[in-house]
């Protein structure tokens, strides 16, 4: 019988999701669909519960739900339950409902495999203290970087993911007007600047020899990235191979199988 999935948001017709799956799909001969649901902004409790009873296997969570399903899972990853937020439900064969975060891993593989750029040893410098800085910070640290520098426009914020992720390896936190003086040797934009086409407050000379730009935004050239390219870092990529990278991360727990995501990124692109 074919297992249906599904990616559920809202808003949720513009997800690439249905594409990415499905292509992932046929290149694996797994025997399934997956959907958009269009969740009630009062409602994804019950919308997941609707999903699961018609036997659906699988969820993918996007705005504004992921804090909602991870209160919702009854198990957790190590990185969910650090990230605070759940992109990827699994539900078993019993009552449980496992939450995973694939974001951080799929930025990880994107920049390590995809774009070739070893984050051991690099200071890395992040931007932003919401939820989707603190969804990457346990992948990031698990590469073993020589730091990573949480940067915030109000610092309070970034010192408090500072306070909980400083266990796992070497963190720093403050305010942008700490940094003129300091160079990385990555640069991860996690905030939301993109949107309003607007540029963060980086000072010249953030970028090392051989640094890499990464804009976790997707579908545009960002202010972030023209700066960066005319600041001389070597590598400026956007967020797609991220997109790619951590839908491979929900459907190899879904399915137990890794799928190739060159193909799909040069189709999303092409």
């Amino acid at each position: 019988m074919t297992d249906r999935y599904a990616v559920v948001g809202n808003p949720i017709s513009h997800s690439k999701s249905p594409l990415i799956h499905a292509a992932f799909a046929r290149q694996t001969g797994q025997d399934l669909i997956y959907e958009t649901l269009l969740a009630p902004l009062d409602g994804f409790a019950e919308c997941v519960d609707e999903f699961r009873s018609a036997g659906g296997k699988g969820l993918n969570v996007t705005v504004p739900f992921k804090v909602e399903a991870w209160q919702l899972a009854t198990r957790l990853s190590e990185r969910a339950r650090l990230a605070q937020a759940v992109n990827t439900l699994h539900f078993g064969e019993s009552a449980e409902i496992f939450g995973d975060n694939t974001d951080g891993a799929g930025l990880v593989r994107d920049i390590v495999h995809n774009l070739g750029c070893p984050l051991e040893g690099k200071k890395i410098l992040l931007m932003g203290a919401g939820g989707a800085a603190r969804g990457v910070l346990l992948p990031l640290l698990e590469k073993n970087p020589a730091s990573v520098f949480i940067v915030n426009r109000t610092d309070a914020k970034a010192v408090e993911l500072q306070a909980q992720f400083a266990a796992y390896g070497g963190v720093e936190a403050g305010s942008y007007d700490t940094l003129p003086g300091r160079s990385f040797d990555a640069v991860i934009n996690a905030t939301s600047s993109g949107l309003a086409d607007e540029l963060p407050p980086l000072p010249p000379g953030l970028f090392a020899a051989g640094s890499l730009a990464y804009d976790m935004m997707y579908g545009r050239q960002t202010p972030f990235m023209a700066f960066a390219r005319e600041q001389g870092a070597q590598v400026v990529a956007d967020g797609l191979g991220m997109l790619v990278e951590q839908a491979a991360e929900s459907f190899l727990l879904w399915r137990g199988v890794r799928p190739d995501t060159q193909p799909v990124m040069a189709m999303l692109r092409g």
